[in-house]
Parts: structure tokens; C-alpha cells; sequence
């Protein structure tokens, strides 16, 4: 059993120190930026505090000061994709019934590649691990339970179960297009045609197996 990081560990109990002035604001935002680049680059288990620091331009005992320990900072990151997340989807919802599929498939991808998860460390975040934080786990069920429902929008009578079992084959396949970052345009039209094709079958499938099914 592997060590966890000494400085991570021991000040693990104390909560992320909220910045009072403009200069430590401006810090915290350094801070953050560079969390999700050295994320988004090594994934989290690599990351360390110290790189984090160094590519922050921050004295590690600030770094500190501000965030107790590497779960603390990718809460941070989380929390804030989560707040996009809800006032995204609302508005997506609000319009998917009056879409057709192939605009429903093409939007719902838009969705999911370019305002929310353009950011490579959320998708490096949400690769599943035994030592998630309760945010970390929450947000990824966020992310499939929105999925989830935008389905049955559109479809209601898409099953409880089919819907959840879609959304997670669509969160997997995104995670898998987010390890590959700088796909070439001809790389992200096969991924989405892809992703297209398996989200306009399956709902294609549960239209017809309503239509078949006896009145």
C-alpha cells in the first residue's frame, strides 16, 4: 500500500482559505490555472502540489495557505465545472423536444465537447478512481443524471435504465476523445459521427419498440 503525500495528508481535515483581497484573488486564480494545466497534461494521481506551485509562480508555503491539500484544489476545479454544468443543460433542455434527432445528436455533442468539458482536467477529474472526494463523485453523477434526463426529454418513453446505461456509454466515449487532446478536425467528425450514429440507434430503437408494442 503506497504512502499518500505527507503535506496532503496531514493538513487534509482544514478547508480551502477563501481570499479576502484583490492580490490573493489573483493568486487563487494563478493557482487554479495551473492546477488544471498540470492536470489536463500528467492526470491527477501525477500531478503534485509542488509542480503546482512552481507553475503557479507560488511560494509553496501560499499554495498551502490557500489549499490544504491536491483533493482541496481539484474540488475547486469541479465545483466550478459543476455551476456550468446545471445553468447548461436548464437552457439545452428548455428547446430538445422541438429538435429533430440528427440537430438533438449534433447539439448535445456541442454541448458536451465545446462549454463544459473543454477543459481537459474536469475530463481527468472524472476518470474513476477508489479515492474520489464526495464532490468529485457527485459531479460525475451530475454530469450523467443531466445526460440521463435530456434523453427522456426527448424521448419519454425511453426507459429509466436505457436512458442512465446511454449516458454512461456518451460520458465514456467523451472521456475517451479527452485523452487525445489536439484531435485533427477530420479525428473529431469520426468521433462525433460516431457518438451520432449510437445516440440516434438507440433512440431510434425505443421509438420503434414502442410503436411495435401492443395497445
Amino acid at each position: 500500500m503506497s504512502k499518500p503525500s505527507h503535506k496532503s495528508s496531514a493538513k487534509k481535515g482544514r478547508a480551502v482559505q477563501a481570499p479576502q483581497r484583490s492580490n490573493g484573488r489573483l493568486r487563487v486564480a494563478a493557482i487554479i490555472e495551473a492546477a488544471e494545466a498540470v492536470i489536463a497534461e500528467k492526470g491527477y494521481e501525477a500531478t503534485t502540489m509542488a509542480e503546482i506551485a512552481t507553475r503557479s509562480r507560488t511560494k509553496i508555503g501560499s499554495l498551502y495557505r490557500f489549499f490544504p491539500n491536491k483533493e482541496s484544489l481539484a474540488d475547486t476545479i469541479v465545483g466550478r465545472a459543476r455551476n456550468d454544468l446545471d445553468a447548461v443543460f436548464d437552457q439545452f433542455d428548455a428547446k430538445v423536444s422541438a429538435l429533430s434527432m440528427r440537430a438533438l445528436t449534433d447539439d448535445l455533442l456541442s454541448l458536451l465537447l465545446e462549454p463544459v468539458f473543454n477543459r481537459p482536467a474536469v475530463m481527468k477529474l472524472l476518470d474513476a478512481g477508489p479515492n474520489w472526494s464526495a464532490k468529485r463523485e457527485e459531479f460525475r453523477g451530475a454530469v450523467l443524471r443531466h445526460l440521463a434526463k435530456t434523453l427522456r426529454i426527448y424521448s419519454p418513453d425511453l426507459r429509466k435504465e436505457a436512458a442512465a446505461n446511454i449516458a454512461l456509454v456518451i460520458l465514456l466515449n467523451i472521456k475517451a476523445a479527452s485523452t487525445h487532446q489536439g484531435l485533427s478536425p477530420s479525428a473529431l467528425s469520426e468521433f462525433r459521427n460516431m457518438v451520432r450514429l449510437y445516440i440516434e440507434n438507440r433512440l431510434q430503437s425505443s421509438i420503434s419498440a414502442k410503436k411495435s408494442a401492443p395497445s
